[in-house]
């Protein structure tokens, strides 16, 4: 059984926003069977854009029933059905938080039509109600008012149980081609998960402090065609534990880097994303760039050129260096904060090399480890093992896991756990940041 409905509504944010109008048909699967519609009081001023789009005045529902009038009925209507809308996250939440106002627990399972069309009947250009009705053949009477709306949905909904009596679903599962017993047996704990297609290659990696919550909200998330399209070509999730949030962060860059994943190409392009680069000028002076990153590691990395460009604009005037120097500000002469007293001098030779290299140098280490060679040792898997990554000479060995009671304080013991993996600028940036946001068990330094 199922309850096809629409609401129209004063706004967009379930949250701050309120129901003006309701439709609901209850279906059996072969032909409508019941029907229900008002329009509500929503008890707030109802905006001239939305009279615009609905047709519905405040004089319209200054004598309809508020929602609490109403909530009986709802709740009877829809009780032991699936909530079936079109973008039904959208309605849903409206009316969960309706429900949620009075103190009610209200709770179904919910069908979205945008969602099974684009599986069940693919290659359209759009899947707005209005545009996907068109292109079907079904009429609308009454565009953006609830009852007409919601028995539009309902004809687009015999439409697909026709094309497919199952609604895309295996085993009547929820998730698609995935049950929905393998997302909730999947551990709440960090980790890397894999999503593979039919054929058994991997598609997606990801991470996540929760594997569960995460993985899950892949299969709740109908906001883009590409996501939509990715969840369709899961047919199975494995996945690895790490105990620690860094480890996860570490071992999903390399996997993403050596597997390639079809869906992870936003991750694995590193040639758009740009650095600050240090070097020493004729004259001996420590001098800093912007630009893409090619071949050469920067001291550090960021998503784009404004972001590069605004750190070092922020870490120039923090450390009083040279905007020339810091190629921030083009000339032949002095920079411009020569002028305002914030240079001592070095775009013109007054300030000495030496003298300026020193806050030069302040502003690498910041950037830079403050240690070359140390472990970082944080959460293990489980409760009698820890975590360690490896930094030496200032670069990035790889991670293992040691058993606490065969930690001790040898170094040799930590060394003989790492599993040796790539060092490249994207992990240098993970560990970099893990460390200046988050605090870890341990660092020792060798």
């Amino acid at each position: 059984m199922y309850a096809i409905i629409d609401i129209e509504t004063t706004g967009l944010s379930p949250i701050a926003d309120r129901i003006i109008e309701i439709a609901i048909y209850v279906h059996d699967g072969n032909k409508i069977i019941n029907e229900y519609s008002t329009l509500i009081n929503p008890e707030r001023f109802i905006s001239a854009n939305i009279t615009r789009i609905t047709g519905i005045t405040n004089d319209m529902v200054k004598d309809a029933p508020k929602f609490w009038e109403v909530a009986k009925e709802i709740v009877i209507f829809t009780e032991g059905k699936s909530f079936v809308a079109h973008n039904a996250s959208f309605d849903y939440n409206f009316v969960r938080n309706e429900f949620k106002s009075l103190g009610y627990d209200y709770k179904r399972d919910k069908l979205c039509t945008v969602k099974l069309s684009r599986k069940i009947i693919p290659n359209h250009k759009s899947y707005s109600l209005g545009k996907l009705c068109s292109d079907l053949g079904i009429v609308i009477d009454g565009r953006h008012r609830a009852a007409g709306d919601a028995l539009a949905t309902v004809k687009l909904f015999e439409i697909l149980l026709a094309t497919d009596s199952t609604l895309g679903q295996l085993n009547s599962s929820k998730f698609y081609h995935i049950d929905a017993s393998i997302i909730k047996s999947l551990p709440e704990e960090p980790g890397v998960y894999y999503f593979h297609d039919h054929n058994g290659d991997v598609i997606y990696i990801g991470k996540s402090k929760n594997l569960k919550t995460r993985v899950f909200s892949h299969f709740s998330n109908e906001k883009t065609s590409k996501a939509l399209k990715m969840v369709d070509e899961i047919h199975n999730i494995s996945y690895e534990l790490t105990g620690s949030e860094l480890v996860a962060l570490l071992l999903e860059s390399d996997e993403i880097k050596s597997q390639k994943p079809k869906y992870n190409r936003r991750q694995r392009r590193a040639s758009n994303h740009y650095g600050i680069f240090s070097y020493i000028d004729e004259s001996g002076y420590i001098c800093f760039r912007t630009e893409g990153i090619k071949k050469e590691t920067p001291v550090v990395s960021f998503n784009s050129a404004k972001e590069a460009r605004d750190r070092l604009y922020v870490l120039s005037e923090k450390f009083q260096l040279c905007q020339k120097l810091c190629n921030l500000y083009d000339t032949t002469g002095a920079c411009f904060y020569y002028q305002l007293n914030h240079c001592k001098g070095a775009c013109i030779h007054e300030e000495s090399s030496d003298d300026y290299n020193l806050r030069a140098q302040s502003m690498l280490d910041e950037l830079s480890y403050d240690w070359q060679n140390f472990f970082i040792i944080d959460m293990g898997r489980n409760d009698n093992e820890k975590s360690v990554v490896k930094i030496e000479n200032g670069k990035y060995i790889g991670f293992g896991y040691i058993d606490t009671e065969s930690m001790g304080n040898s170094l040799e013991n930590l060394s003989d756990v790492i599993k040796i993996y790539p060092d490249n600028r994207d992990v240098q940036q993970i560990i970099r940041t893990y460390l200046k946001q988050h605090s870890v068990e341990m660092l020792i330094k060798y």
